[in-house]
């Protein structure tokens, strides 16, 4: 093997190694308990079983096309539009994404305090809308509009020409866009437990009531096979509309396209802004229910966060929970970017090999990589409950175990940020730099590192935030001497009472405030889109 090979062979260990210690075993180990009791094809089976999953897909596509048709207004005023105001809203519709599900949640429950489908569709929808907007935005940014306009001479209304021209030009992203949604919607916990309640559950949820609640790991395997199949199609439709996207926005020149809006564009202007209004009405929602009681106007809430709710609800403070969930995120996301950095240079270069073969591992690679995405969280942390034992210093007991759980939710995200920025490096400045002598350490850290370094900073950002909402292992796993701030909420709404209740909401508002205060400076800091948002 070349001394090239055995360098990507070494990269690769930690990647894989961390997949396979980390996701595969836990994952396999709670799928052969499952079906060693030869049950898992008697629940297969059951109609149940069936219909839990034809309600996982019908809100996940309801969401889906929700989010899809209230995107695609924010995407032309993102793209095309040159006013005041719009590095505002290109800020303001990507924080809705990475606020945590108890947040949204409690959020929405504070406008449907019944619940029900109709809620679960919609916040699905409202976390998600940024990912269409932001997606589509990139590619219809570098769209030719004369193109559009040379229909409109040839007679044809601005609606044939957007559904003739621009349309099919833009499917790539749309398509691209749509499987990533329709993964976060299928495979969401937070939301419609929460919501949801009893009535309406998915297969995330009822893998979660089965294994925690039931210990029925029989009927969790077979739930679990069936999310996964459904996982796997997301992630190969996406996958093949990623490369499409990718193929389109190479094949389209940097001219700029944004300028003021006229005649009916307007009405895109004032449709997106629309959908801006009705993303910031759960945030104000909950903002002011958090000071809302059945008295009036009140901090008590918030000046409750230092004790432990109604009768020890808690058996640590509200501030104590949110320390927690500092200390776990930092240690989830360093050990997140170490990992999902390497796994980007190692698909880039696995990308440029000259080999198809190489190509074809690094695409499943990069496939394998967004798994931990799809498969419930709950099934991931009670494998790690039945199989760290077996590693030395029995992990189970270490404060790394939640980060741990935690990382494997944030490595996607930073891989789909830093990826494409690395892969969009030109190639020949690298040549150029090797031959004027430099090392190749030299021309990684001369080239390489400058220009994807803003993206490496978007990646911590963004993954941290998401680490420090993370809900699904974390609830199964976190102690109740160490909980979570998310965990912390989740059991405060679980028990009655009025100082619970204004708890919960005053730490959802704080919680909200963080993620919003470190969205607004990343974006600002990365100067608008990176990655793949």
């Amino acid at each position: 093997m070349s001394r090239a090979g055995l360098g990507l062979a070494a990269l690769a260990v930690l990647p894989l190694g961390f997949l396979v210690v980390f996701f595969a075993w836990p994952v396999v180990a709670i799928l052969r308990l499952g079906f060693a009791d030869g049950g898992v094809l008697a629940a297969l089976a059951e109609g149940e079983t069936w219909r839990l999953a034809w309600f996982t897909v019908a809100q996940a596509a309801g969401s889906t096309l929700i989010a899809v048709v209230a995107g695609l207004p924010v995407a032309f005023l993102l793209a095309r539009v040159r006013l005041p105001g719009v590095a505002v809203v290109r800020t303001l519709v990507l924080v809705p994404f990475v606020l945590p599900t108890v947040v949204v949640g409690l959020a929405f429950r504070a406008l449907w305090p019944d619940g029900g489908w109709l809620s679960i569709v919609l916040a699905n929808a409202f976390f998600n809308v940024a990912v269409v907007g932001r997606t589509v935005a990139g590619l219809w940014a570098l769209l030719d509009s004369r193109a559009e306009d040379a229909a409109r001479a040839l007679g044809a209304s601005r609606w044939r020409a957007f559904r003739s021209v621009t349309l099919p030009a833009l499917m790539p992203a749309i398509t691209s866009a749509a499987a990533v949604v329709f993964l976060f919607c299928a495979t969401s916990f937070g939301v419609v437990l929460i919501l949801g309640g009893a009535r309406y559950r998915t297969l995330e949820t009822e893998i979660y009531l089965r294994t925690e609640n039931l210990l029925d790991l029989t009927g969790a395997a077979a739930l679990s096979l069936v999310q996964i199949a459904a996982v796997l199609g997301a992630l190969l439709l996406g996958a093949a509309a990623r490369r499409r996207r990718e193929s389109a926005l190479r094949l389209r020149s940097r001219r700029e396209t944004a300028r003021r809006p006229v005649g009916g564009e307007w009405a895109v202007v004032g449709a997106a802004v629309v959908v801006l209004g009705l993303l910031l009405t759960p945030i104000v929602a909950l903002l002011l229910r958090s000071v809302s009681t059945v008295d009036g106007w009140s901090l008590a809430g918030y000046r409750a966060l230092s004790s432990t709710g109604n009768d020890g609800t808690l058996q640590v403070s509200g501030w104590d929970a949110a320390l927690n969930s500092l200390r776990t995120a930092t240690d989830a996301t360093v050990l997140a970017m170490v990992i999902g950095v390497s796994a980007s240079v190692l698909l880039v270069a696995l990308r440029r090999s000259p080999g198809r073969l190489a190509r074809g591992v690094g695409e499943s690679m990069d496939a394998a990589l967004m798994l931990p995405l799809g498969v419930s969280a709950v099934t991931v942390g009670f494998g790690y409950l039945i199989t760290l034992d077996a590693l030395p210093g029995d992990l189970r007991r270490s404060p790394l175990l939640v980060p741990l759980a935690q990382a494997l939710v944030v490595i996607p995200l930073v891989i789909r940020t830093v990826l494409p920025v690395v892969r969009s490096i030109d190639d020949r400045l690298r040549q150029a730099a090797a031959t004027l002598g430099a090392s190749p350490a030299r021309v990684w850290r001369e080239i390489d590192v400058p220009l994807a370094s803003r993206a490496v900073v978007a990646a911590a950002g963004f993954g941290y935030v998401v680490a420090l909402g993370e809900f699904g292992a974390t609830s199964f796993l976190a102690r109740p001497q160490t909980p979570t701030l998310p965990v912390a909420i989740a059991a405060l709404i679980a028990r009655p009472g009025q100082l619970n209740n204004q708890m919960a909401y005053a730490a959802c508002a704080l919680l909200m405030l963080v993620t919003a205060a470190a969205v607004i400076v990343i974006d600002r800091l990365a100067s608008g889109r990176v990655g793949e948002f």
